[in-house]
């Protein structure tokens, strides 16, 4: 760790500096030898740090949401040309190359901090070996190695002995306490900064080898912390939890405000801001507006979330536009229930005509009474006459009255004989011999 640290020699004078001057700062107020002014001096450091390195963070998202999206593409050529390492390789850098992505991107973060990460460790080894660096002098030197947090000298590690940990002023039982409650919080950090990246802000629809390796490293990741987080002083393990805790929280704002589509952070955030624009009628803040021209852009490719979000708004009576705004539609008025969400009124719902009882129906198609004539009295209420022949001979004077009425009856037309067609007939025509 030493002859790394010692190859970022050349940036320990501006992070002495930058110590040197925040400690200035909180010397003032708590003291000069105290370990709250050295100890905010190295938290006022990782955070000025990280603060420069907003713009690679950024990058980072957009780097691994852009690789979350190659990895069906990088699959079917891994299974093209699985046979053929050389050729899979280079279809590799042309689809990166095609789409803009590199694989490095996500991790500048890391990369861009590493030197201030062992230039402060190689700082803090020298105050321990009672040695001057950079712009720490002599009487800087001094105050330092006076300084305990929590009972730890700053420069202690947990591997130390006691004759060198009763040298800077402490006890071999006060650093290991502290180190080690030191490295477990930095340990159980980064486990769940992970672990809060892979089930909330992942893409569900896509399973992928890149998404196996995100869970193996979710518990590689801390136990590399632990084994070489004995070798740490107690200034470099306050620099690095300080870190794991920012990155902590400023993933947890990227995945409420910004979450990756088809993840369930997004299907959380979705349905908080379709409640928020069904209550209010607009989007809040440029954040939103981009969100929401993101989805309008992709018309047919939206993911169930997506498409969910885009219903919500149309049942509030509201409509997404390509620019990100939200704008009243001509359909419903946008009221909310009692749990908040949104609910249509003023737009009657189709009614399906109730289906009538089969009695019914037969008694309204069944043949009418000769003539037009409504039934009436008993009559009405008998049932449809039968088709079939009645047993009782009927009376001959009737009978010839009936037979020369019946052709007048139904309209004028006569009733079809048994393999006939119904309605008039054409006269047949005399075949000629």
């Amino acid at each position: 760790m030493d002859t790394i640290a010692s190859l970022f020699s050349f940036i320990t004078t501006p992070v002495s500096w930058v110590i040197v001057q925040f400690h200035s700062l909180y010397g003032a107020i708590f003291g000069p030898d105290t370990g709250w002014a050295w100890g905010l001096s190295i938290v006022s450091l990782v955070i000025l740090i990280r603060i420069c390195l907003i713009p690679l963070f950024v990058k980072q998202i957009k780097a691994t949401r852009a690789m979350q999206t190659l990895q069906p593409e990088m699959k079917k050529i891994q299974e093209r040309y699985k046979n053929d390492k050389q050729r899979q390789s280079e279809e590799m850098m042309k689809l990166y190359k095609e789409t803009g992505t590199n694989p490095l991107s996500s991790c500048l973060p890391i990369l861009a901090q590493s030197p201030f990460f062992f230039a402060l460790y190689h700082v803090l080894n020298s105050i321990a070996s009672n040695d001057t660096i950079g712009v720490i002098n002599e009487r800087l030197l001094e105050s330092a190695q006076k300084a305990h947090i929590f009972g730890a000298p700053l420069a202690a590690k947990f591997t130390d002995s006691a004759d060198k940990v009763e040298a800077l002023g402490s006890s071999i039982l006060d650093v290991r306490i502290v180190t080690a409650i030191m490295i477990v919080l930095m340990s159980l950090s980064q486990f769940y900064t992970q672990r809060q990246l892979m089930t909330k802000n992942v893409d569900t629809s896509v399973k992928t080898p890149f998404m196996q390796q995100q869970k193996m490293l979710m518990y590689i990741f801390p136990i590399m912390f632990a084994v070489f987080g004995i070798n740490f002083p107690v200034g470099v393990l306050v620099y690095w939890l300080t870190t794991n805790v920012w990155t902590m929280g400023q993933q947890m704002y990227v995945i409420h405000n910004n979450p990756t589509p088809g993840s369930k952070a997004q299907a959380a955030y979705l349905e908080r801001l379709t409640k928020h624009v069904a209550q209010n009628g607009k989007t809040r803040g440029r954040g939103q507006r981009a969100i929401i021209k993101a989805i309008v852009a992709k018309g047919r490719d939206r993911n169930d979330y997506e498409r969910k979000f885009i219903n919500g708004l149309s049942k509030a009576g509201l409509a997404a536009q390509p620019d990100g705004n939200v704008v009243k539609s001509e359909g419903a008025v946008a009221t909310l229930t009692e749990d908040g969400t949104p609910a249509t009124t003023g737009v009657a719902k189709r009614q399906q005509p109730k289906r009538q009882p089969k009695a019914k129906r037969q008694g309204a198609g069944g043949p009418k009474p000769a003539g037009g004539a409504e039934k009436t009295g008993a009559e009405s209420t008998a049932p449809t006459t039968s088709l079939s022949k009645s047993d009782e001979p009927a009376d001959a004077g009737s009978s010839d009255a009936a037979g020369k009425a019946a052709p007048k009856s139904g309209g004028g037309r006569s009733r079809a004989q048994s393999g006939q067609r119904k309605g008039p007939q054409r006269p047949k025509s005399s075949s000629k011999k």
